[in-house]
């Protein structure tokens, strides 16, 4: 039987550490990669900003540290489990007979972070030496939005002494060849809007009810919808990323059957193009409160702001060396905006110009679904990506 790549098994080891929400206990999983760590003979730090949610520095310092350094990010945490819909234990890291390794965080997203690690490993043993500093950087609850992760993390002198030129987030997997490079996150807004109105007894026909005022505002929120599904199915070069999305996501209201409510909430999920203006988008969803009815108002739980995509052309040098390493490969790329959103904004958002890209191609997307599962030969395969990638912009 052949012998398992030493770099599986450490995927393997780092699968079975169950760091799933809610009220993850992390102190497992940082053990494991300061152990890592101590393997490379490589220092580390463990900065933990909020109490429960640490984050994991592990740092190779290059030849020339004044240098900004290159910043290789992933999270410690996944998303919570059906255990009875999977065909194997969500946390034995069980691999079949075609080497699928099935377990939660096999996309999404231990494999990055064994990658990085196993991608130091071999050019120190190769005796390599590059200019530029490496952090690999682990951190909590991304899964539930990142904000005492990286969030917090970017804004501590912590952070600006790793003197960050550049970052490496995730990407996602793509049942095609080609590597998806993520350049741009879609803002999120979640919008929610209280309508009132007259209440009463259920029989009757009352003016000005808040469900009709529902009714208008639920209306224009779909319509524009649509519009944009229109607009994404007619264009073959778009994906959801090139447009924009609202879905409603909750409704409340209503005490009893026969009791008029006097208040019914709405929310929705939008996530913005990144060519929409906000402040008109903001005007125009409050004219439909308005046009609504008396009695209707906007509440935001969330906003966030815009913030510019990492350029994908000449301007940027940290582009030209990533773009040089795939090529050479003579790999396929396609640049991509994301549907979602991950750590990576934090990044951005402070000005660092950062690429999204887990290489995990002709595989299911199966992030946050039963049966994750990730093939050893794909994830060897992304081993190797990363070693000529991060070599490039390492010698930037």
């Amino acid at each position: 039987m052949e012998k398992e790549h030493q770099a599986v098994t450490t995927f393997r080891k780092y699968l079975r550490i169950p760091t799933v929400h809610p009220n993850v206990n992390y102190d497992k999983c940082v053990s494991f990669l300061t152990n890592l760590a101590d393997e490379l003979e490589l220092p580390f730090q463990i900065i933990e900003i909020v109490e429960g949610k640490p984050l994991v520095v592990i740092t190779w310092i290059g030849t020339n540290p004044k240098l900004p350094s290159l910043l290789l990010n992933s999270h410690m945490d996944v998303v919570p489990v059906f255990p009875n819909n999977w065909k194997y234990g969500p946390f034995d890291a069980f691999k079949d007979e075609n080497g699928n390794i099935y377990a939660r965080g096999t996309q999404d997203m231990k494999c990055v972070g064994i990658q990085y690690i196993e991608t130091i490993r071999k050019y120190i043993k190769e005796g390599l030496r590059f200019k530029r500093t490496i952090h690999i950087l682990f951190v909590p609850d991304e899964e539930i939005g990142g904000e005492q992760g990286m969030g917090i993390f970017v804004k501590t002198p912590e952070f600006l002494k790793l003197n960050v030129g550049f970052a490496l987030d995730e990407g996602m997997a793509n049942e095609s060849s080609e590597l998806y490079i993520f350049y741009a996150e879609r803002p999120i807004w979640y919008v929610s809007v209280i309508c009132n109105g007259n209440t009463g007894h259920g029989s009757l026909l009352h003016e000005n009810t808040a469900a009709e005022k529902l009714q208008r505002v639920i209306n224009k929120f779909l319509e524009y919808r649509e519009k944009e599904k229109r607009r994404l199915h007619s264009n073959p070069d778009f994906k959801v990323g090139n447009v924009t999305t609202i879905n409603l996501t909750m409704v409340q209201g209503g005490i009893q059957m026969n009791v008029v409510p006097p208040e019914i909430s709405v929310g929705f999920d939008i996530r913005l193009s990144i060519d929409v203006d906000h402040e008109e988008f903001h005007r125009m969803i409050e004219s439909w409160c308005k046009e609504a009815g008396e009695g209707v108002r906007l509440e935001f739980r969330k906003k966030n702001p815009y913030v510019p995509p990492t350029p994908l052309d000449d301007s940027n040098p940290w582009w030209i060396e990533f773009k040089s390493a795939i090529e050479k490969m003579e790999l396929k790329w396609k640049p991509m905006i994301s549907t979602g959103s991950g750590d990576i904004r934090y990044i951005r958002e402070v000005g660092i110009p950062a690429i999204g890209f887990s290489p995990m191609i002709n595989t299911p997307v199966l992030m946050h679904d039963h049966d994750e599962f990730l093939n050893e030969k794909i994830f060897l395969f992304g081993l190797d990506v990363y070693y000529n990638v991060i070599k490039n912009l390492a010698s930037l």
